[in-house]
């Protein structure tokens, strides 16, 4: 016993003899600092590559180690309005429509349910030596021997390739087994350098055996490769991440972009990006539409590229406390691509209503399944506030985050595809008399809701509201002889809001322009 303590003493002696003449990057010694008891893990592995000398694999250690404190797995749990849990599989049920139903029944019974944090498994505490530089070693040989992948420079590699996981999924080594499962792409394209003719390749096979399935929406993480390999079905993100796995093991430098939340639609996406020999990306989607082939199906405010790496220029490193930030803005591994997908204009504000103390933020925010909410932000000075490269032809809310709720900071406003803006401040001195025949529904199509016009049901009970620091209702009526809804005396330059009695309001917002309803 007193030999091994001997040993492990001057190995740690010797070790950090080491650290001093080579100091690491300060991101490095950070994390080993906060790695705890698993420190010697990470330090195995940077000393693997120390003694062998391979300086290019050393900095791929640091740039994953250096970026890796906020990476890992959440496990969360269901539970109801008084805190206990709720037992709940979501393929317990044949399709999304049933789940929702027995979801429904449940919360009937037990309260509003949700989904809480339990536990985050950090990386820097359970990550291995082994597993680091299997990794690392697997991701250098797809670049360094796979033809097409050759054109990447280091720092693409590190983006694109070299990461051991896609979001916030389990903790696997997806790595070798697409490696090992894809060989005959080697022989197969061994004369081209077609990344999109090969990323096809990859994505029709995973087309045969995966599928999405909506019922995943009230899965609460996303899946590892062993759970997907066992349902063979997933949600947008899972979809994204199996892509990814796939396409990285076999060099090609796939990416996931994501919009936090759709402009004119319910609920967020995510899909795949494919870096191609000029920089350009080109949007797929895993298990589902190649890349060439792809098209978002609603309109887009921001998209947002998942990174490895840390970006100091992010929310999280001027606020510093997430409880503070909107949630979709609270990270710290993500840059805005939006410029990549639609013609953008940065939007200069006055912020209209009072700043409250302390406030040095304010966000840009979307209507979105029946709530506005944050997807840009930016710093106010002097009571003004520029918002960067923003989507056009879709309706916006200026606002503040307080104790984690949008306050309106002015009213809302379309940006128009000249790139002006048209404030929606209602005129209650000049009204208006609106017939309304149409509403606009939630459904699914390409992996993630969309939108459809749906004409007003017959018998069915519909509220208009006008936004006015707040929605604003102008009273219900019901659909009789399917004849339009008429409201008077609505007032004018306002935005709008038709919610069907019991809907889970869904519904779009709109305007009223020359007798008819335009959508946002």
């Amino acid at each position: 016993m007193k030999a091994i303590v001997i040993i492990s003493v001057l190995f740690s002696f010797a070790f950090f003899t080491r650290c001093a003449q080579h100091p690491y990057p300060e991101e490095v010694r950070q994390a080993l600092e906060l790695a705890g008891p698993n420190r010697g893990e990470l330090e195995k592995t940077l000393e693997h590559y120390r003694q062998t000398g391979d300086s290019l694999k050393l900095k791929a250690a640091f740039y994953l180690i250096g970026n890796m404190s906020d990476k890992g797995y959440f496990i969360y749990t269901l539970k109801d309005t008084a805190g206990n849990e709720v037992a709940f599989n979501v393929l317990d049920y044949p399709d999304y429509r049933t789940m929702v139903a027995a979801w429904d029944s449940i919360a009937a019974i037990r309260g509003e349910l949700d989904f809480e944090k339990k536990e985050f498994i950090k990386d820097l505490h359970v990550i291995k030596s082994e597993f680091l530089i299997r990794n690392i070693d697997l991701a250098f040989e797809a670049w360094q021997k796979k033809p097409w992948a050759r054109f990447l420079t280091f720092e693409q590699f590190c983006r694109y390739i070299l990461p051991y996981r896609g979001s916030n999924e389990p903790l696997e080594d997806w790595r070798s087994y697409f490696y090992e499962k894809y060989q005959w792409l080697d022989s197969a394209f061994a004369s081209s350098n077609d990344v999109a003719q090969i990323a096809a390749a990859i994505n029709n096979d995973l087309k045969s055996w995966f599928k999405f399935d909506d019922r995943f929406y009230r899965h609460p993480t996303d899946q590892g490769l062993k759970e997907m390999l066992r349902n063979k079905m997933g949600r947008c993100e899972d979809m994204a991440n199996l892509a990814i796995f796939a396409m990285r093991a076999n060099g090609l430098a796939v990416t996931s972009d994501y919009t936090p939340y759709w402009a004119d639609a319910a609920n967020n996406h995510a899909w795949n990006a494919l870096i191609d020999p000029s920089g350009r990306a080109i949007p797929f989607m895993g298990g589902l539409f190649n890349p060439g082939a792809y098209s978002l199906p609603n309109r887009i405010a921001k998209v947002y590229r998942k990174t490895f790496e840390h970006h100091k220029e992010n929310l999280i490193f001027k606020v510093k406390n997430r409880r503070k930030i909107p949630r979709w803005l609270a990270g710290k591994s993500y840059i805005d691509v939006t410029t990549q997908y639609v013609p953008t204009a940065n939007v200069e504000l006055t912020l209209e209503k009072e700043r409250p103390d302390s406030v040095r933020f304010a966000y840009l925010c979307v209507f979105n399944s029946g709530e506005w909410k944050a997807i840009h932000w930016a710093e106010i000075k002097e009571d003004r506030a520029v918002f960067t490269d923003m989507g056009k032809d879709l309706a916006y809310l200026p606002a503040y985050y307080l104790d984690q709720t949008i306050v309106p900071a002015g009213p809302p406003f379309i940006l128009q595809k000249s790139g002006n803006i048209l404030k929606l401040i209602p005129d209650t001195a000049s009204t208006a008399t609106l017939k309304l025949i149409s509403t606009m529904k939630r459904i699914t199509t390409q992996a993630t809701d969309s939108k459809k016009k749906s004409f007003l049901e017959n018998g069915a009970a519909y509220e208009l509201f006008f936004w006015d620091g707040d929605w604003q209702s102008l009273g219900t009526k019901e659909v009789r002889q399917n004849q339009p809804l008429v409201f008077e005396k609505a007032p004018s330059n306002a935005l709008y809001w038709l919610v069907k009695k019991g809907s889970k309001k869904y519904e779009r917002i709109f305007i009223y322009r020359d007798g008819e309803q335009v959508w946002y």
